[in-house]
C-alpha cells in the first residue's frame, strides 16, 4: 500500500515535497498543512489534498503514516523542532528539512525522541543522494579509491538575505558537511575562520579545517556571496585516496574518477541523467520512500536524523572555534 503522506509547511519547499510525493507511487499525499490560512489553501487545491492550519487536528484527522516537516523560521531551522516533536509523539515517521534545527540542544531531544518511540526520522540531505555523489561513494566502499586521505568542498551560492551573523554557517553548510561525512565519517576536530562579504552584518564566507577520525583531513570553503547556479556551478567536492581520486562537480550532476595507476580517466556529465540541483529532491525523497516501503529499521535510514544531527555538531564546532580561536572538538559537542 503506498504511505500515506502529509507535509508541514506550505512555503516553496513544502510544496516541492509534495509534488514529489504526488508523482511518486510509493506516496499518497493526503494532506498539507500551515499556519497561514491562505498558503495551506493555495497549496492544497494546487495539490488537490485536505489544508490544515494546526499540527494536531492534522494528526487527529486520520490515517497518516509519515510526515515531512518543511517549515523554516531562524537561519531555516528554528521552526522544525515544535512540529517535529508533535509528528514523533503522535508515533508518524519524520522527514525534516534542513538544517534539522538550529539549536543544536533541540536537535538532540528530536533524535532521542525518535529513537525512543521506535519511528524512522530523516533530514533532506537531499545532496548525498545525487548519482554522482553515488558513483564517488561506489569508489569508497569497493575499496578501488583506496584510504580516504583528504576531501575538499567548496559549497557557494549568492543568497542576499541578511539574517542572524550565522544564517550562511546554518541555512546552508548542513549540506556541505554532510556530504563531506558521507565520504570520510565522522568529523573529530574543527577550525574555523569566517568573514563578513561588502556590506554585510553577517558571516558570509567561511574556511573550515576538518579533521576525522580516521585521519584524514578535510576543507571546506562556503560563501554566500558568489553567483547562483543559472551562471556557474554552486558546488564541488573532490576525495583524494592512497589508490584514485574522485570529483563531484557542477552542482552534484558531473562525476569524475582518476586512478592512480593509469593514463586514463573516467568523466560523467550529468550521471543518472540529472540536469539540474532542482531534480535531488526527487531522488532523496523517493529514496526515503523506498526505505519505509520496505520497512528498514530506524537506525538503517540514509540520511537519518542522526546524521543531521552530526552535521549540525560540526557547524556549530566551527562556530565556536571562530569565535575562541580554538580547535574544537565534535564529541563533546555531541555529548
Amino acid at each position: 500500500m503506498p504511505i500515506r503522506t502529509a507535509v508541514i509547511g506550505a512555503g516553496n519547499i513544502g510544496k516541492t515535497h509534495g509534488r514529489v510525493y504526488k508523482a511518486n507511487p510509493l506516496a499518497e499525499l493526503v494532506a498539507i498543512c500551515d499556519m497561514d490560512r491562505t498558503r495551506a489553501d493555495a497549496a492544497a487545491q494546487e495539490l488537490g489534498v485536505t489544508a490544515y492550519y494546526d499540527v494536531q487536528e492534522l494528526l487527529r484527522a486520520g490515517e497518516i503514516d509519515m510526515v515531512s516537516v518543511a517549515t523554516a523560521g531562524v537561519e531555516n531551522g528554528s521552526h522544525h523542532y515544535e512540529p517535529a516533536m508533535q509528528v514523533l509523539a503522535a508515533g508518524k515517521h519524520l522527514l525534516v528539512e534542513k538544517p534539522i534545527s538550529n539549536n543544536l540542544a533541540q536537535a538532540k531531544e528530536m533524535v532521542a525522541e525518535a529513537k525512543r518511540r521506535g519511528v524512522c526520522m530523516a533530514v533532506d540531505l537531499n545532496h548525498r543522494f545525487t548519482p554522482a555523489t553515488q558513483l564517488a561513494k561506489q569508489k569508497i566502499t569497493s575499496g578501488e579509491l583506496g584510504e580516504v586521505l583528504f576531501v575538499n568542498m567548496n559549497l557557494w551560492i549568492r543568497n542576499p538575505k541578511d539574517e542572524p551573523p550565522y544564517f550562511h554557517l546554518r541555512a546552508l553548510h548542513s549540506h556541505s558537511v554532510d556530504v563531506m561525512r558521507h565520504m570520510a565519517g565522522d568529523v573529530a576536530k574543527v577550525q574555523a575562520f569566517f568573514s563578513k562579504g561588502p556590506g554585510r552584518n553577517s558571516w558570509s564566507n567561511a574556511s573550515i579545517n576538518m579533521q576525522f577520525t580516521s585521519g584524514a583531513l578535510g576543507h571546506l570553503t562556503g560563501s554566500y556571496d558568489m553567483h547562483g547556479p543559472d551562471r556557474h556551478s554552486i558546488e564541488r567536492t573532490e576525495v583524494g585516496g592512497t589508490k584514485g581520486r574522485v570529483v563531484i562537480d557542477n552542482s552534484t550532476v558531473d562525476f569524475s574518477w582518476f586512478p592512480h595507476n593509469s593514463k586514463e580517466s573516467t568523466h560523467v556529465h550529468n550521471a543518472g541523467g540529472m540536469i539540474s540541483f532542482n531534480e535531488t529532491f526527487g531522488t532523496r525523497l523517493g529514496r526515503w520512500l523506498e526505505q519505509l516501503s520496505e520497512g528498514v529499521a530506524p537506525e538503517q535510514i540514509e540520511g537519518s536524523g542522526e546524521e543531521g544531527l552530526k552535521a549540525l555538531a560540526v557547524q556549530e564546532a566551527a562556530i565556536r572555534s571562530h569565535e575562541t580561536g580554538q580547535v574544537i572538538d565534535v564529541a563533546e559537542l555531541l555529548a
